[in-house]
């Protein structure tokens, strides 16, 4: 499609997938990873090894101190040891309207090289999103629900003036379904990081290290991943 993409890109296995969609439906595509001071910033060293495979533009935007302390941006707070499925209500690595700032400054900056550019009034530019079905099952992360997304989607065009759209082409999506997809685009998932820890290697005990460890099971894909918790059955005798 003439137009362009421009990838919330965080490096875990959602937006990098999304990445790859969106090569294959936009002729340019960029991606934008966003620091906002989570621990786990390895998650954007990913991000740019994945861009400079794939020969995609990357631009990593700053924002931290804007979102107040929380589980994912505090390395004195314990990161839980649970699955999602053991989660009832909101998160406790909730960051509050954490994806409501993301897409916010990824607009902001998007709408800046729209203006800088010249571009036909009716090109589409769209910002790609990586919201899916498990992270907004029982409103666990409220931010990816379909109602937020979808007020997120209208704010942007009318904010922009009909000008950004924003895609999310996960939303119906579970983490086996979009691991068989991403599998299927040929996504290199040993450039994808999702744990939350910031250690060395993916913990292998919180909740994101889980959901990739059974997702890739489900899905009958080889996982690749080095954990320091080797198997899902030490993970459960680590649980508290």
């Amino acid at each position: 499609m003439a137009g362009k993409a421009f990838v919330l890109l965080s490096g875990g296995i959602d937006s990098t997938t999304c990445l790859y969609i969106a090569m294959l439906e936009f002729d340019e595509v960029e991606a934008i990873s966003i620091f906002y001071g989570q621990r786990h910033r390895k998650e954007i060293q990913y991000a740019q090894e994945t861009c400079q495979m794939l020969e995609v533009p990357h631009r990593t935007l700053d924002i931290s101190g804007v979102i107040p302390a929380t589980m994912l941006t505090d390395p004195a707070i314990a990161i839980p040891n649970l699955s999602y499925a053991d989660i009832t209500g909101v998160s406790p690595t909730y960051v509050p309207f954490r994806n409501g700032l993301l897409l916010s400054s990824a607009t902001s900056h998007v709408v800046g090289r729209r203006r800088e550019t010249a571009v036909h009034r009716h090109e589409e530019w769209a910002i790609y999103f990586g919201a899916h079905a498990e992270d907004a099952a029982g409103w666990a992360y409220p931010d990816c629900t379909f109602e937020f997304t979808g007020a997120m989607a209208n704010a942007i065009r009318i904010g922009t003036y009909d000008e950004i759209r924003l895609r999310v082409p996960l939303q119906f999506m579970t983490k086996e379904q979009i691991i068989r997809h991403g599998d299927d685009l040929n996504v290199d998932w040993t450039l994808t990081w999702s744990c939350y820890a910031g250690g060395d290697l993916h913990c292998g005990t919180c909740p994101t290290c889980r959901a990739r460890r059974d997702g890739f099971e489900a899905a009958n894909v080889v996982d690749h991943t080095e954990y320091a918790c080797d198997s899902a059955a030490e993970s459960l005798q680590r649980a508290p």
